[in-house]
């Protein structure tokens, strides 16, 4: 199980490499902003499949998604090394805001009275009918833990003076993604089930993430910089 936890994360990582090459050929940030936001995007939409990761020496619980949100924590550092923390920031809160409208759309589209024909209501309750408060534990959550690794990122730049990549990339992810899976796991759930087991999952699984995306991050520099 781990072998193939640890390709699907290799593919999905590949995709920054195309927002590295959009950003070198047209020194701009749109590329990386849209994988950004597809990313986030897509992982509060079917955050809602719990999947097991077999990791060899225990077997974790979290979200099927974690595999794709933890990418974006490698975005948000490609973006602050090529562009800068006032870019990188942007950047977080359009993806933000992304994320409340598309929240919006969903509870519209739910609402709606259904036509007498139409069978699927259900089926897409299940999908877009997030309880509000996961989905508000969710936009804290994010909105903290990736400034936080934005501003770890620039600071451990400026003090090392660019030197030390996997440094900057590995201290500023790894604290960030334990405080996402805390904020998030504790006002998502706290009172409803046991959430240290919960934390440590979510963590867990999002370190993995971060441990293999250290190589795409000099991957991507060289794309860039090349």
């Amino acid at each position: 199980m781990l072998p193939l936890i640890i390709l699907w994360i290799v593919i999905i990582s590949a995709f920054t490499l195309f927002g590295s090459w959009y950003a070198r050929r047209y020194d701009r940030s749109d590329a990386l902003f849209g994988l950004y936001v597809a990313f986030g995007i897509f992982a509060n939409i079917a955050a809602t499949k719990t999947a097991a990761f077999d990791l060899w020496f225990s077997t974790f619980y979290a979200p099927a998604v974690i595999l794709i949100f933890g990418v974006t924590f490698l975005i948000t550092d490609i973006v602050n090394e090529r562009f800068g923390l006032a870019e990188t920031r942007r950047m977080i809160l359009i993806a933000l805001l992304s994320q409340v409208v598309i929240s919006f759309f969903a509870w519209l589209v739910l609402a709606l009275p259904v036509a007498p024909f139409y069978m699927d209501q259900a089926s897409l309750e299940s999908v877009l009918g997030q309880v509000p408060r996961i989905v508000f534990a969710s936009w804290v959550a994010f909105l903290v833990s990736e400034n936080l690794d934005a501003y770890i990122f620039s600071w451990f730049k400026a003090r090392t003076g660019g030197r030390h990549l996997w440094a900057r990339n590995a201290f500023s992810s790894l604290p960030a993604m334990v405080l996402d899976s805390t904020i998030f796991i504790s006002l998502a759930f706290y009172g409803v089930m046991p959430i240290m087991p919960l934390i440590v999952g979510i963590t867990v699984t999002k370190w993995l993430v971060g441990l293999v995306d250290i190589p795409f991050m000099y991957l991507n520099r060289w794309v860039m910089y090349r």
